[in-house]
């Protein structure tokens, strides 16, 4: 919607004020359009919390099929339903008149049978882990408090990346808690005596040296010669010991070359993630994935897709609420003032329950849509789950196949999960950049990086390849690139530059 604005414009000429009238034209969301925005951002779980909030929040919506046309107010436009709609990639949507379409419901199985496919993980979350080990310490309800808000703040390696500093201020502005740095340290030191070792360091030096402390106060570490040097070494040589410079560590330190590469090579089977040592309850809190689309592969190889939506109900207006706006509408004449504010009242609550069932309407249009797209062009993958099979596709690519803005693509894409018979993906792990090989065929960048890859595990890692060295055979494979792309292609898959990878 598009509005014209008076802007008035103050220029300053030769000391004399000067004003300007313009126009502007700028571009509004309506209230539907924002909150088919904020729909589209939802991954199903929280879709499904918002739709539970809006039946509590507002009395005009309720769940239930629409009643027919006739029972609802002249002044309300409901949009018929438009039936179960799933995707097959050689065929055109199907219905089923009987489920309105902001259902979608998986086609073929049962809700029983669809939901076995997915996975569920009943493992304790990393957080309820640490969490347990808290009531092992003498703490109080405010330090209790303190140190399970820095549980929560520990990333998927069991570190804290956040300055004390900056979760002060967090206390006080999310939950209104006043605390200082030297208080959130002390209660930090104790997470730090948790297992395993490592969990709370705020950095890989840090998390080394606990581990080593760790391990001296144990009665072999006592015994261990070896272990002090080890402290020494992180603690004074980290930089030397980061980039690999084992040579001026050993010079350093005075001790012959085989007891520094003794301890060296102890400190290198220490674990710098000690948070991904406790597997699958990786992270503040184990969320299981439910994938937002259901792709399923017949046996003529015929790929088809659904939403995935079995807790979604079924939404309508409120046909009381619809009756009795009618009854005041027709009695407006003879209204006293409190029967025109419960006539308003009426409306703004049946309006705002339209227009969330149509904001719902519209989301799964716009889902559908792009999922429909994104396997149009990604076909071969959907059919044989091969990497090498993605093709160059960019956002631009299924917004102008789906009619749709590039930014309502990203937002569908954010966030959300499909569900093939290879596993589950992010969407936008199809999305991939492109590249032209010297006989002209076009590969996508994942396909690059596989071949990257395999020359760098199959190196010598005595004399490890160099970017130059790497750029130079990828060319006689057919891969021309310049060196500065085989460097973003090399950090992109986190391999370390061929210093680091020499052994």
């Amino acid at each position: 919607m598009l509005t014209q604005l008076n802007v008035n414009k103050k220029m300053a000429q030769n000391s004399n004020q000067i004003q300007v009238q313009s126009q502007q034209q700028l571009q509004t969301l309506s209230p539907l359009q924002i909150l088919v925005v904020k729909m589209l951002e939802l991954p199903t779980v929280e879709l499904e919390d918002r739709v539970k909030s809006e039946l509590l929040d507002n009395p005009a919506l309720e769940e239930g099929k629409e009643e027919t046309p006739e029972n609802v107010a002249d002044e309300l436009s409901n949009p018929e339903d438009e039936g179960d709609t799933s995707y097959n990639a050689l065929d055109d949507y199907r219905s089923d008149d009987d489920i309105p379409d902001y259902r979608l419901q998986e086609h073929n199985y049962s809700r029983n049978e669809r939901m076995e496919e997915i996975p569920f993980s009943d493992t304790t979350s990393f957080y309820e882990t640490l969490k347990d080990q808290l009531g092992e310490h003498d703490l109080d309800e405010h330090q209790r408090q303190l140190a399970e808000y820095l549980i929560g703040s520990l990333d998927d390696d069991g570190l804290l990346r956040k300055s004390l500093d900056a979760i002060v201020d967090e206390l006080l502005i999310y939950i209104g808690v006043e605390t200082t740095v030297q208080e959130l340290e002390d209660i930090l030191q104790v997470i730090q005596q948790f297992d395993p070792a490592g969990i709370g360091a705020r950095n890989l030096q840090e998390c080394l040296l606990i581990q080593i402390r760790r391990k001296a106060q144990t009665p072999e570490g006592k015994q261990d010669p070896l272990l002090p040097l080890q402290e020494k070494i992180i603690s004074s040589f980290y930089k030397e010991f980061s980039t690999k410079h084992w040579d001026k560590i050993c010079q350093q330190l005075g001790v012959s070359e085989a007891q520094c590469q003794q301890a060296i090579k102890e400190i290198t089977r220490l674990n710098p993630r000690p948070g991904a040592s406790m597997g699958e309850a990786i992270g503040k809190n184990l969320q299981q994935i439910t994938p937002d689309f259901i792709v399923d592969i017949d046996d003529e190889g015929n790929v088809s897709f659904s939403l995935n939506n079995p807790n979604l109900p079924e939404l309508r207006l409120n046909p009381d609420f619809s009756r009795q706006l009618k009854e005041q509408t027709q009695n407006n004449a003879k209204q006293t003032r409190e029967q025109k504010e419960a006539a308003l009242f009426l409306k703004q609550k049946i309006d705002a329950a339209q227009g969330f069932i149509d904001a719902i309407r519209q989301r799964q249009t716009t889902m559908t849509s792009v999922m429909k797209a994104i396997i149009e062009l990604q076909h071969p993958f959907f059919q044989e789950g091969d990497e090498s099979l993605l093709k160059p596709m960019i956002l631009k690519d299924v917004a102008e196949r789906a009619n749709l803005d590039i930014s309502t693509v990203s937002r569908v894409c954010n966030s959300k999960y499909a569900q093939t018979p290879y596993g589950i993906f992010p969407l936008r792990y199809f999305f991939t950049e492109g590249f032209v090989k010297q006989d002209g065929e076009e590969l996508s960048s994942r396909e690059v990086k596989k071949v990257l890859k395999e020359m760098i595990d199959n190196e010598d890692k005595r004399h490890p390849l160099t970017d130059d060295e790497l750029t130079k055979i990828m060319e006689e494979k057919g891969y021309p690139m310049a060196r500065r792309t085989v460097a973003k292609y090399r950090m992109q898959l986190n391999i370390p530059v061929a210093r680091m990878r020499r052994e």
